[in-house]
């Protein structure tokens, strides 16, 4: 129980795929414009990486290892990732269509997301049982939406910010957020008995 709370903490702070693997960081950027659509990408790449993570560790451990098709690993993770998209597209445009609206061109970008491909290739890599996989993967999704969700907060609060001309925008957003990555330093000092 302790090695699956260490993993929680661990991918949600310590090793949090935005700000020490630099991953993800497109929807981070484009996305951290409003506090809403920055919640709700959150909860869609939770959803998207858990269960992509559950289908791609089936097929590595089922279908390519045994079959000697491991070379062709990243292209068949990104079309079960593609698929996995475009049946969350589908149900968010049935169930909520404002946040459908909200998250626009960024929902189709999930499939692109290197931090949900990223996350299923670290897992093959590192040869993870399933259960410790989907767990890790749900941790690892809550901390990108963690992160997502305090730079979406930090940035509606700089749009109020008398910001130098010359640091709108991007500029202002990229200072803080490699401030932010330097506080989630912070609990890399942190040891879980």
């Amino acid at each position: 129980m302790l090695e699956y709370i260490a993993i929680i903490f661990s991918a949600i702070l310590v090793n949090n795929i935005v700000f020490s693997q630099f991953l993800g960081i497109c929807p981070f950027i484009g996305v951290s414009k409003n506090l809403e659509s920055a919640f709700g990408m959150g909860m869609a790449v939770t959803f998207v990486m858990a269960v992509a993570t559950a289908v791609t560790w089936l097929l590595q451990h089922y279908v390519l290892e045994p079959f000697g098709l491991v070379y062709v690993q990243t292209i068949s993770f990104i079309l079960v990732i593609a698929v996995l998209v475009q049946m969350l597209e589908i149900m968010m445009k049935k169930v909520s269509p404002s946040l459908y609206a909200a998250l626009g061109v960024f929902l189709p970008l999930i499939t692109t997301n290197c931090a949900v491909l990223g996350v299923a290739i670290i897992v093959a890599q590192k040869n993870f049982g399933f259960l410790y996989s989907v767990v890790y993967a749900v941790a690892t999704a809550v901390g990108f939406a963690l992160a997502l969700t305090i730079f979406a907060g930090i940035r509606t609060q700089l749009a109020l910010a008398d910001v130098p001309r010359s640091m709108r925008g991007v500029p202002i957003a990229l200072i803080v957020a490699g401030i932010l990555a330097m506080a989630f330093m912070g609990f890399s000092g942190i040891k879980i008995a």
